[in-house]
């Protein structure tokens, strides 16, 4: 039934309808905000690159150590917020839209003598009135969402643990990621590191205002506080790095600024919008997110655990096999951005349409938007192949390097359809709420995917890793288009409804 889904009216997957233009109002702005922050990294490490070679493989490893603990915070938070925003943000418009039409009824058809009249007739009708003439005063009050409030708060705090944990354990950490004490590396890395923590609360709390905006599929405003930001880093780093000759620690200075400033950017847009002062502490929904948040710390754990073990496994073949895992891993992780958009935007549409019980408008978003990914991860497969034999040479000139990503090619083309709706069914997942599924789904699939790599890569080595992961994406399409086949889960609809899929 969800190959239905996927296929039936293919041919209008392009339409410029409603719905067509509600997934590009909010996939596209996602996808651009996504991109601008690697092509930032991309020029800040430009930059310390002119330091010195140990300064821009300290500060590299640093990186590599802030963004993956960021990772195991920001995405359960952003994901469980945006459902639930969107969720919230429905039903309050549900509930408000009949008050509105009154008001308009009220407003075009009561003159005062009218009003003064019905209130000699029927006092009841009086008082309708009355409340419809304060509706009429609220009626560009901002909104109320409960769970906008609490994931800022939970933001908030889960930013300054972890900035505590990062400033107390820097040397530690550097230590087991193979940055021994005597190293050249382990000042700046240390100095770096221990620098760019005071920026977390910033990074994780712009992080989960996101989340809020994608809930109630404003996606522009990330994108321009996004910018602001980047152009900002990219304005600062000469600056703090050259002129003020700060070195690793002028770069680190320059990003919290940065993180700072887009997270001002946020709350002053987002303030403007939604209220987040809640009636009284029992309205926060603390609970919810973190409940599902857990559930979605086990998926990313689980996702983690098997692309790290990957670059293990490839490591251990040495550094040749490792530079061409590296090299083919990037480009097969950065065309997930592009599918990403589509994610974001199928959560939002169909956590509101869930809210709402509009059914059909669930089965034609999820439709619709898996069939854009279908279409997008073909178009990349086919850029793929057709380019990467060429491209290759732009990463590196060595010819045991290259011979290897030609034999990666095949496998990092060919599974992007996979890739792309593999990761548009996790946006369907999160916006039907349905994370436990998708915690326990991904832990299964982690465990066959583990053997898999182990399996494979002993038998058959480099081309054995990549075959396990064919496999790994494999499976994670298989359970979206399980869940949704079996009509379990948030899907019992369909068995009622099954004139829906027609």
């Amino acid at each position: 039934m969800s190959f239905h889904m996927l296929f039936s009216g293919i041919r209008n997957a392009f339409r410029k309808d409603e719905l067509g233009l509600e997934i590009m109002h909010i996939s596209l702005p996602t996808t651009l905000a996504l991109a601008a922050d690697p092509i930032a990294s991309l020029i800040d490490t430009a930059f310390i690159g002119h330091i010195g070679p140990v300064e821009l493989a300290a500060v590299g490893v640093s990186i590599a150590i802030f963004n993956q603990i960021s990772k195991i915070a920001i995405i359960p938070l952003v994901s469980v917020t945006t459902s639930l925003v969107a969720e919230e943000d429905a039903v309050e418009k549900l509930q408000n839209q009949p008050s509105e039409t009154e008001m308009l009824i009220h407003a075009s058809s009561v003159t005062e003598e009218t009003k003064l009249e019905v209130e000699q007739i029927d006092p009841e009708c009086s008082t309708s009135s009355r409340n419809v003439n304060r509706v009429a005063k609220l009626g560009h009050d901002k909104s109320y969402i409960p769970s906008a409030s609490s994931a800022i708060v939970i933001g908030a705090v889960l930013g300054i643990l972890q900035a505590l944990f990062l400033i107390f354990t820097a040397r530690p950490i550097l230590n087991y990621m193979g940055v021994d004490y005597n190293s050249p590396m382990l000042k700046p890395a240390q100095q770096y590191l221990t620098l760019r923590s005071f920026g977390a609360p910033a990074v994780i709390l712009s992080m989960a205002m996101q989340g809020v905006f994608r809930g109630i599929k404003d996606t522009k405003t990330p994108l321009y506080a996004t910018i602001v930001g980047d152009v900002t880093n990219i304005i600062l780093d000469p600056l703090l790095i050259f002129v003020l000759r700060l070195g690793v620690s002028g770069a680190a200075i320059a990003h919290i600024i940065s993180q700072y400033l887009i997270s001002l950017v946020l709350l002053w847009s987002l303030m403007k919008q939604v209220d987040l002062m809640p009636p009284s502490i029992q309205d926060f929904q603390f609970g919810k997110i973190l409940k599902n948040g857990f559930l979605l710390l086990l998926k990313v754990t689980a996702v983690t655990f098997c692309v790290t073990l990957s670059a293990s496994l490839a490591a251990r073949q040495g550094s040749i096999t490792m530079a061409a895992f590296q090299i083919c891993l990037q480009i097969w992780m950065a065309t997930s951005l592009l599918a990403d958009g589509l994610a974001v935007s199928a959560q939002a549409i169909l956590a509101s349409a869930f809210a709402q019980r509009d059914y059909h408008k669930v089965i034609t978003s999820a439709s619709r938007v898996l069939q854009l990914g279908l279409i997008l991860g073909l178009v990349l497969s086919f850029l793929l192949f057709s380019l990467l034999p060429f491209a290759s040479k732009l990463f590196t000139n060595d010819v045991a390097v290259l011979h290897l990503i030609g034999i990666g090619i095949p496998y990092v083309a060919a599974t992007q359809p996979l890739n792309s709706l593999a990761f548009v069914f996790d946006g369907v997942n999160y916006g039907a709420s349905d994370f436990i599924y998708s915690a326990y789904s991904m832990i299964l699939v982690a465990l066959v995917s583990i053997f898999s790599l182990y399996m494979l890569s002993s038998s058959y080595g480099f081309s054995g890793i990549w075959i396990a992961l064919s496999i790994y994406m494999s499976l994670r399409t298989f359970a979206g288009f399980w869940r949704i086949g079996t009509r379990s889960g948030p899907w019992h609809f369909l068995k009622e409804n099954y004139a829906l899929l027609q």
